[in-house]
């Protein structure tokens, strides 16, 4: 029973936090239902990806139950909110990422929705593209990163040490920045995408780990160090080295 009122109580902590930091509320989710206009353009634009996998396919190290409501909750989220800022907005017809790397050019007025929402929902889909079991490093990303970083655990103490310091809500990235490899990070939902004026830094994402409380806080709780670890074991080398493979030249 105490095992149950705690698990309780952190799911409770945790859908919490998610209404209180995502403004999700009642006249919100209203809104987030999009239809069609009356031109006939639809004005959702930007839907949910698939996960790509079970929600348990990332056991033991991503929990089921973190993963589907990190997806479905607040990632749809993103979407919804993303959705609803831009109804009938000509910026509406661009790709997500390219939307966060043109923020010039987005009104004042729907700037920070843009930002927030657009840049959740373009980490997001990044994200979950990193994520899968039984890959491995090989290739010209191996060597780049043993060139880069000494050696592949350097790399990854290098890496774990720059996500165990972001301070509050963040993610770390692995980027290639002015043609080399380079270990960033950003606060909140931005991304190197967005460029240094904006999000502080910049680069072409090759890795990038989601360490928002709501990613692991019901499997790890405070223990974000531990989570991180765990990201090695469901990181997808495969889909990191197609990444920096496409990476500007």
């Amino acid at each position: 029973m105490v095992q149950l009122s705690n698990f309780t109580f952190a799911l409770s902590w945790i859908v919490s936090a998610a209404q209180e930091r995502l403004g999700l509320v009642a006249q919100g989710l209203e809104s987030a239902t999009l239809a069609t206009s009356s031109n006939n353009i639809t004005t959702m634009a930007y839907t949910l990806p698939p996960l790509g996998h079970s929600y348990d396919a990332l056991e033991p190290h991503f929990d089921a139950m973190t993963m589907e409501i990190h997806h479905s909750k607040h990632h749809q989220t993103y979407v919804n909110n993303l959705n609803a800022a831009l109804k009938d907005h000509e910026l509406s017809s661009l790709g997500v990422d390219e939307l966060i790397q043109q923020m010039d050019k987005v009104p004042s007025d729907k700037k920070a929705a843009v930002r927030n929402h657009g840049g959740g929902h373009a980490n997001h889909s990044f994200f979950w593209r990193n994520l899968k079991m039984g890959t491995t490093l090989s290739g010209e990303l191996e060597a780049a990163i043993t060139s880069t970083f000494g050696n592949i655990d350097d790399f990854k103490a290098q890496f774990e040490k720059a996500a165990t310091t972001v301070f509050g809500s963040g993610w770390a990235w692995l980027v290639v920045q002015n043609g080399g490899l380079k270990i960033v990070t950003t606060a909140n939902q931005d991304s190197p995408l967005m460029g240094e004026a904006v999000s502080g830094t910049s680069g072409f994402p090759v890795i990038g780990l989601d360490v928002w409380e709501h990613a692991y806080y019901l499997k790890y709780q405070n223990r974000r160090p531990d989570y991180i670890k765990a990201f090695w074991s469901v990181v997808s080398w495969d889909e990191a080295a197609t990444r920096y493979a496409q990476r500007p030249q």
